[in-house]
């Protein structure tokens, strides 16, 4: 396999004889290609990285947690509302919320931070 930069995000890609165009988007741990119809994602997460995300494009209904607090695995940190139903976030582990990264009222995308945790 042949790889051959275009331009900024654009790449040739030559394999068995077949020529095909590749786009490539976004930071080096987060990175989306195009290719023949179809959207790839890589991600590459932090290895300090504590933080809950969001899973899904939604609205923050509830924080339930402020700076500071401890919390257990499994406690609900937050709830979102996406595709009419409520989504409580939990804790993924024991820990202390060191920072909130959204409010409620806020539109979050996936993947977004919401709750950093210690």
């Amino acid at each position: 396999m042949k790889v051959d930069p275009l331009g900024r995000g654009v790449f040739l890609v030559e394999d068995e004889g077949r020529q095909e165009t590749v786009y490539v988007a976004g930071p080096p741990d987060n990175r989306w290609a195009f290719w023949n119809g179809q959207v790839y994602r890589r991600t590459r997460a932090a290895p300090a990285d504590q933080s809950l995300t969001a899973p899904m494009p939604g609205t923050v209904l509830k924080v339930l947690v402020a700076p500071g607090d401890a919390v257990r695995a499994g406690a609900t940190l937050l709830v979102l509302e996406a595709m009419k139903m409520e989504w409580p976030l939990r804790a993924p582990r024991d820990g202390v919320v060191t920072r909130l990264a959204c409010r409620e009222g806020d539109l979050v995308q996936p993947d977004m931070p919401l709750v950093e945790l210690e």
